[in-house]
């Protein structure tokens, strides 16, 4: 009966996608901004302001008028999910559920979670407040892969409006981490691939399922690194695609999320600018360390084969590992252009608490974005750079790269840049 259980699952969590298949290939112009969270008190000699994390996300739950999916590591909203005297600064996060909680009750939205099993906080109550309201799964990544957690963080809001980036579902991603990501409205032909990313989840969110050996024809996609989407945002024509990973998550034609950052680095001419909160050639979370320097060799590559410059911004807080400064002055030891032609420059991002309240808070104060940009595309993940997270974690990535189209006044490769540049100038930022 189990077995019968999950088969009826996918079947109708697929009908769900042939509904709205016929509407995925309208070519309505999409809209697209990159959203960020600012830790309070922290500020630039800039003149770049970003839309704030909490606009974006609010405005999309908000505006959901059926569905709305979520991917997510673990639920922290409210102050009292992570101490027990939070100040203001967790509010945004209590507003947030409030809407989420009130998209149910006033309008009848169908709220789907699918959530990291086991990484539910003992004093929160989020999902507890949305039980009845809305469908929650468990992903449990130590039974279908033996390791590895869901560590995606996505929206999709009626078929047609969605998130992606590094924020998790927690007060403090919008007040007190540093975070990047993107809200696109009106991307039908995107929302409905990023759905059958969520199908992933949702199928095997189901008690004792398994990773199937083929996944149905119904998930696979057509847009990839060989053959991205061509799409209009801002008045400005892309090509884009999605990536996951980990592998057995990709049905058939989904690029792996790490083939996906090796193709955009060895496809720069130029540049490499990349921000990341961790950066390690291992897998950090196995028993046994094993050496994995698939993205260092392909930085090093770039370098010495094609005289592609590097820059890392990598962050430091107080969880950085002690070995993660090895990794970077190993990156570092290229910063020599006479030698090579080109250079690899790395620094770390400090958030320092600028009071005791902030110093108190847990897990916060830390640059958490993990996004890249080159002279020619911009991505914008969920993970860390580390083996763990491609190999048997969840995480997605967006790839954007702009058709010949740079003069367009909201290129979003250029907004990306700048935002790269504020920071790595900015006073938060020293050389390894």
């Amino acid at each position: 009966m189990k077995v019968l259980a999950i088969n009826l699952s996918l079947i109708i969590s697929l009908s769900n996608l042939l509904q709205i298949e016929s509407l995925s290939h309208a070519g309505s112009e999409c809209g697209a901004q990159l959203v960020e969270s600012i830790p309070i008190g922290l500020t630039y000699n800039s003149t770049i302001i970003s839309k704030p994390t909490f606009d974006g996300l609010i405005g999309l739950v908000s505006s959901a008028n059926s569905s709305i999916e979520i991917a997510s590591l673990y639920w922290t909203l409210q102050g009292s999910d992570v101490m027990p005297h939070p100040d203001n600064s967790s509010l945004e996060g209590t507003k947030l559920l409030n809407a989420l909680i009130d998209s149910s009750k006033s309008r009848s939205v169908k709220i789907r979670i699918a959530v990291n099993e086991g990484n539910l906080s003992d004093n929160s109550t989020d999902l507890a407040l949305l039980k009845g309201l809305a469908q929650i799964r468990e992903v449990n990544f130590n039974r279908l892969l033996g390791a590895g957690v869901l560590h995606t963080k996505f929206f999709i809001i009626d078929n047609k409006h969605l998130y992606i980036g590094s924020a998790n579902m927690d007060w403090r991603s919008l007040t007190q981490v540093k975070e990047l990501g993107i809200v696109l409205n009106d991307c039908q032909t995107l929302a409905n691939d990023l759905s059958k990313i969520f199908e992933v989840y949702w199928y095997l969110g189901v008690e004792n399922s398994t990773i199937p050996k083929q996944w149905p024809q119904e998930l696979a996609t057509d847009f990839n690194a060989t053959n991205p989407l061509s799409i209009s945002m801002n008045q400005t024509d892309y090509s884009v695609y999605l990536s996951s990973s980990p592998k057995p998550f990709c049905p058939f034609g989904r690029t792996n999320d790490i083939d996906a950052i090796l193709s955009i680095i060895e496809n720069a001419d130029k540049f490499i600018d990349i921000a990341v909160m961790d950066y390690f050639p291992i897998f950090l979370y196995q028993k046994n360390t094993h050496f994995w320097p698939l993205i260092d060799n392909a930085l090093k590559s770039a370098v010495i084969d094609r005289k592609v410059s590097v820059r890392l911004l990598a962050s430091h807080w107080n969880h950085t590992r002690e070995s993660m400064p090895i990794f970077l002055h190993s990156l570092a030891a290229f910063n020599d252009k006479k030698l090579f032609g080109a250079t690899i420059e790395v620094k770390l991002f400090v958030v320092p608490a600028f009071t005791p309240f902030q110093a108190s808070i847990p897990f916060a104060r830390v640059n958490h974005n993990k996004y890249m940009v080159t002279d020619k595309t911009a991505y914008i993940g969920t993970s860390n750079w580390s083996a763990d997270y491609f190999v048997n974690t969840g995480g997605v990535g967006f790839a954007i790269t702009s058709k010949n189209n740079t003069s367009a006044e909201h290129n979003l490769r250029d907004d990306l840049q700048s935002i790269f540049q504020r920071d790595w100038d900015s006073s938060y930022a020293k050389y390894i």
